[in-house]
């Protein structure tokens, strides 16, 4: 019975389904009727515009301008004076056959761009004649109108999509502009808003009769959302200035909250330059400059050996694995002998303690430290509990930061050496130049910045980040979780006194600057690229990382000078104004007027002129 009536019900239930859908069709659903209208429907889209940025202390950086593209969609093109036309618009015929064919490969009845970002006068030009011109018409757009000329590596830029962007995000047609780079890229879906609709009916002459279906299917163009960064954009501009005809980097963090304060690199550009109709050649001429490239953020995308400032960590590990303590003294004869005959050179003597070896950075204390570590546990084991404690200050990994360029840095494992020496027989004086910064470890900038900034807190960091708010939105909950390190609180104070020696009995003495309690660290990293196969020492980077005050720090930073000699050369004096700069406010308020006037008269050109010297340092691995 149950058989019989089987067949009959799925029959039913199969006419039901159809009668329902096609009644959803025919009558609820009329949509298919406006796929069917498509041929006399226009879409005109309303681009909103872009969100305004601004700096931490409310002041605008960048705005938008019109600009005004023309579009053509092929099809429509129809009694055409084509001489008329280039001669309206500065382009040859053969210019003109190209877009045109451009735009019939991307759609012959879609509208795509035809040319780009006319200026006023052109577009007043070529508005008072557009009817002569079927199938061509003008779309307003908004292009960045930048208030200040520097930090172009933080904003990024917007340029045209291409074929694949529009592929994979159905969003963006042909024309769209989205950001490329910086803020613009890392904040592209809060920042562009989103595009009005509009369906225009036409008549069988093509000639407009208003809006399709009184406007049911029409849409508002939603403004981007306006955001404002961490960046104090004078501060950003001071260090741009200290560093021209310099390479190298400053990144400097606010310590309290994680937020990127000035992010230099050098040499950059005016941001203007990648506006408008020039865009694409200037960018190109930058790409093509691959000595000074400045669009190479050093800030972000430099490895450089991090020199004598990672002897905080080496100390800051001793301290924790119980090596050694405050008292714990090495006797130094200007260096550090070990392995057969090796000796790592030292301009100190004597019995020297840990407050000391900060201050007078004596590399015979840091290599005893390291030595004593990695011997506590045996080599494998010796190294991975080293790599770990790294690794907790967010070293040898992606800051996870929000800007879209970034390296890794480098903090060897054992298993890295297990690669290196095959066959075995690696100890703790194999990996000796770890100690001072000099092995096979190496920093960016934002992670040499990110460590003293942790050093400041006694501990801890957030993430480094370059948004403050987000107009109608919250920022990523990822920047406001606190990091703690693998070192107890308890052992950070020795380590900040003895950097607080360095500006007052150490290698800092001559940087020290009035009223301001800075703890800091000079740094000379050493230089090495191939040339011609060989394994060849180039001039030192000067490097330089600081906080301050020392309680309750307002600032933590790293410079980076490339072929900057050594640490108190360049690097301090610049660290040292970028924090005068922000603790007392202005430029007029520096005290160290002799530091500023040697700082912006310095050139360092004729190192970089040198053969290759200028390539930032990175290690093959």
């Amino acid at each position: 019975m149950i058989r019989k009536a089987l067949l009959p019900s799925i029959i039913i239930i199969a006419t039901l389904v159809i009668i329902g859908k096609l009644f959803y069709l025919q009558i609820l659903d009329d949509s298919y009727v406006k796929k069917s209208e498509n041929n006399a429907i226009k879409i005109v889209y309303d681009y909103p515009e872009r969100g305004y940025i601004y700096d931490r202390n409310g002041k605008l950086l960048v705005a938008n301008q019109p600009s005004y593209d023309i579009m053509v969609v092929p099809r429509e093109v129809k009694n055409l004076d084509t001489l008329e036309l280039c001669n309206l618009l500065n382009i040859s015929k053969i210019d003109f056959i190209q877009k045109l064919e451009k735009a019939k490969v991307y759609s012959p009845r879609l509208p795509s761009i035809f040319l780009p970002q006319l200026n006023k006068a052109e577009y007043a030009a070529f508005q008072e004649k557009i009817r002569k011109f079927e199938g061509f018409y003008i779309q307003k757009r908004a292009l960045r109108d930048y208030q200040v000329n520097v930090a172009a590596n933080v904003f990024g830029y917007i340029a045209q999509v291409n074929d694949k962007i529009i592929e994979s995000n159905p969003y963006y047609k042909s024309g769209d502009l989205m950001g490329m780079q910086g803020v613009e890229k890392t904040y592209e879906d809060i920042l562009r808003g989103v595009k009005g609709v509009k369906y225009r009916q036409r008549d069988k002459f093509n000639k407009d009769i208003g809006s399709y279906k009184d406007g049911l299917y029409d849409t508002i163009a939603i403004q981007g959302s306006d955001i404002t960064i961490g960046l104090d954009i004078e501060l950003q501009q001071y260090g741009e200035e200290l560093m021209q005809n310099k390479r190298g980097g400053i990144v400097a963090i606010e310590p309290s909250t994680g937020q990127i304060l000035a992010l230099v690199t050098a040499p950059s550009y005016d941001p203007s330059i990648l506006v408008g109709r020039e865009r694409s050649k200037n960018y190109t001429k930058l790409w093509k400059d691959t000595l000074a490239m400045p669009l190479y953020d050093r800030g972000l995308l430099a490895e450089y050996p991090p020199g004598s400032p990672f002897k905080i960590l080496t100390g800051l590990i001793g301290l924790q694995e119980g090596v050694i303590n405050e008292k714990t003294a090495f006797v130094c004869n200007h260096g550090f002998f070990y392995g057969r005959g090796a000796f790592m050179k030292c301009h100190d003597s004597g019995a020297i303690q840990l407050h000391k070896a900060i201050y007078k950075s004596c590399n015979t204390y840091f290599a005893n430290t390291f030595k004593l570590v990695i011997d506590k546990h045996g080599p494998k084991k010796g190294v991975t509990v080293w790599s770990d404690h790294l690794k907790s200050f967010g070293l040898g990994n992606f800051m996870g930061y929000d800007l879209p360029a970034g390296r890794k840095g480098h903090v060897p494992t054992s298993n890295y050496y297990d690669r290196w020496y095959p066959n075995g027989g690696w100890r703790s004086t194999t990996i000796i130049s770890n100690s001072i910064g000099q092995g096979e470890v190496l920093m960016t900038p934002i992670q040499l910045a990110n460590m003293m900034a942790t050093v400041a807190n006694r501990g801890h960091y957030y993430t480094p980040h370059i948004i403050k708010e987000i107009e109608g939105h919250e920022i990523d909950k990822k920047f406001t979780t606190k990091h703690e390190t693998t070192i107890d609180k308890k052992h950070f104070e020795p380590v900040v006194n003895g950097l607080f020696d360095v500006y007052n009995l150490g290698t800092a003495a001559s940087l020290r600057t009035p009223d301001i309690e800075i703890a800091g660290k000079t740094g000379t990293a050493e230089n090495f690229t191939k040339i011609n196969g060989k394994r060849t020492q180039l001039t030192d980077h000067s490097v330089f990382v600081a906080f301050a005050p020392k309680e309750n720090p307002k600032i933590a930073l790293a410079v980076f000078v490339e072929n900057g000699y050594w640490g108190g050369r360049y690097a301090g004096p610049i660290a040292t104004l970028m924090i005068e700069k922000y603790i007392r406010g202005s430029r007029d308020s520096i005290k160290r007027k002799d530091l500023e006037k040697r700082m912006l008269e310095a050139n360092l050109q004729f190192e970089y002129d040198k053969p290759i010297s200028g390539k930032p340092f990175t290690i093959n691995r």
